[in-house]
């Protein structure tokens, strides 16, 4: 069941991803198909982070977490933002971010910094279901959120970054990003929403 769709909720990089991208996407690719993309890669990401192998890390990270961007214009743009979609994509970022925070974050940041992270992940996905459960809604994800999911997949990425090429400097780089993602994190989470 799709649900409508405000034209002013159509951001300005969905409009440009849908005269670019988007174009090479034929109509029968589904948002919710794109997500299950993102779910169904999550775990190469993970086996090639376990591995060392971070230059391929790094490239299927990045293309696992371009998916997000991906699914979200497609359904914006193309009026197919479904109850399933707005409860599952979400969910596929936290699976990434989360699995990717517990294999990278605790071993080379602060315990209480991943510990943090993952717990404000947790919120998310309680808030979605006490939301679900008490009101019947999903609610869409609000503009804190989505700054908080950039941030973090910088964040991931710089962390990577400074792995594989063993550029400490990167680290600090990513400490700062996943700062901002904590601090957006806790400002989504007071508008209600992931």
């Amino acid at each position: 069941m799709f649900v409508f769709l405000p034209a002013d909720r159509v951001f300005l990089h969905d409009k440009v991803l849908a005269r670019s991208i988007l174009r090479i996407f034929p109509t029968s690719i589904t948002p919710n198909k794109v997500t299950a993309i993102r779910i169904l890669l999550t775990p190469f990401v993970f086996y090639f982070l376990l591995s060392d192998f971070y230059t391929l890390g790094i490239v299927f990270f990045l293309i696992t977490a371009s998916t997000d961007m991906i699914d979200g214009s497609l359904a914006r743009t193309r009026n197919q933002i479904t109850k399933f979609g707005m409860l599952f994509d979400p969910l596929a970022d936290k699976f990434l971010i989360g699995g990717v925070v517990l294999l990278i974050v605790f071993g080379n940041f602060h315990f209480l910094f991943g510990i943090l992270i993952l717990v404000l992940e947790v919120l998310f996905i309680v808030a979605a279901c006490v939301a679900k459960a008490r009101f019947n809604t999903v609610r869409a994800a609000n503009i804190w959120g989505k700054i908080k999911m950039i941030s973090q997949v910088f964040a991931v990425f710089f962390t990577l970054l400074a792995l594989g090429l063993d550029v400490p400097f990167f680290l600090i780089i990513a400490t700062w990003l996943f700062g901002f993602a904590i601090a957006f994190a806790v400002v989504s989470l007071f508008f209600h929403g992931a």
